[in-house]
């Protein structure tokens, strides 16, 4: 067998990411870094405030001049507002785009913004950027997630919070708890989630990122066997849904849109044993996943869509419907492992229960086993 790999540590790992973006000391809650102090260290001692007090430089306490100086810039909003539409292109592609392309652009996005935020700038401009980072460290949550990265994903959920909480942005910090809250969830945390889920509300309360909020509680509190909260969490988000305008880009990642509502019904009857409603809404969400031309447009919500149905028909006696859809929703390209596995331990379970002689049950739980063993191998530090 392979040699046990040593594991990096959390905090060395959190020094690469913070020195290779190039992120000052203060925003990560670490001391200023070495190459932080060389940068002060070559700003001449003439601007040192202490020196120029000292010498009493009338002129330069003009107030006219610090003014001036605040609102010199060297970015221009051309560009800034360039990379408000690669981010919304990332988001917008992030339901079905390949996962290591996703990560790669994000994290170029990431080092162009961060190198951005060394120029000289006026404070509105410094806080969009700020605003910007904050968006591109939760996409980078979220597709780390999805390829297995676990340490590297919850480094970039904590980077998008301290960001949300410095620039004051709370539709940023509630995905951040979001995020949080998904990862509670395919963790088995209920408890966890559910207090990541008050945290996000706290934070923003006009966005629809509250839809997605109500919508994993609904989730934890069905895997808690909890029917009613279910169904009051379930009807909070559907008010909080039908409240919002809707969405000229559905696909946009961090925009909740009344499509996604059938598949958080679904997840929640599944998990309450309404097999028939489960079925109902896995339907609907195939038929909205799949467009015009036959091409899917979110494979990760059809594949898990399909193992509902799985499980829907292991439970009613169909064994080879249920293989057939599991096996289609393990072929999909573009997969969320840690959201995928939840939906697929629930039908491993309901078939080895039901059908534990089955050739079928043993081929679906070894394929399972082989995709967990896929997802556990050694990070990469970003």
């Amino acid at each position: 067998g392979k040699g046990v790999r040593p594991r990096i540590t959390q905090y060395r790992k959190i020094l690469e990411v913070v020195d290779g973006l190039r992120i000052p000391g203060h925003l990560a809650g670490l001391a200023p870094r070495p190459w932080e102090l060389e940068q002060r260290a070559n700003q001449s001692q003439s601007e040192d405030p202490n020196v120029l007090l000292a010498q009493g430089g009338a002129g330069l306490w003009d107030i006219a001049e610090w003014l001036r100086r605040t609102e010199m810039s060297s970015i221009s909003s051309a560009t800034l507002e360039s990379i408000e539409q690669g981010i919304d292109q990332l988001a917008r592609a992030y339901p079905y785009a390949n996962a290591d392309y996703l990560h790669q652009r994000t994290r170029s996005g990431l080092q162009y913004v961060t190198k951005q935020l060394e120029g000289r700038m006026t404070l509105r401009q410094h806080r969009e950027l700020l605003v910007h980072t904050g968006w591109l460290f939760l996409l980078n949550a979220c597709v780390q997630y999805d390829r297995g990265q676990r340490e590297a994903a919850n480094l970039s959920k904590a980077a998008a919070l301290r960001i949300g909480e410095e620039v004051g942005h709370g539709e940023i910090k509630a995905w951040a708890w979001e995020i949080e809250a998904w990862f509670a969830l395919t963790q088995h945390r209920w408890q966890d989630m559910l207090n990541a889920v008050e945290a996000g509300h706290a934070a923003d309360q006009t966005h629809s990122v509250g839809v997605q909020l109500y919508a994993h509680k609904a989730r934890a509190a069905a895997r808690m066997g909890d029917a009613r909260m279910v169904r009051d969490s379930l009807d909070a988000g559907r008010a909080r849904l039908d409240r919002l305008p809707r969405p000229d880009h559905p696909e946009h990642h961090f925009i909740i849109d009344p499509d996604k509502w059938d598949f958080y019904e679904m997840d929640a009857y599944r998990l309450l044993g309404d097999d028939e409603r489960a079925a109902d809404h896995a339907r609907s969400v195939i038929r909205i996943s799949t467009g015009p031309d036959g091409t899917e447009i979110s494979p990760m919500r059809a594949a898990e869509a399909r193992l509902t149905l799985g499980v829907a028909a292991a439970r009613t006696g169909d064994l080879d419907e249920a293989i057939y859809m599991a096996n289609k929703a393990l072929e999909a390209d573009r997969k969320s492992l840690p959201s995928l596995l939840l939906v697929a331990n629930e039908l491993d379970k309901e078939l080895r229960s039901r059908y534990p002689r089955e050739t079928a049950t043993r081929d679906f739980h070894e394929r399972i086993l082989s995709i967990k063993r896929g997802a556990s191998t050694p990070e990469l530090p970003f």
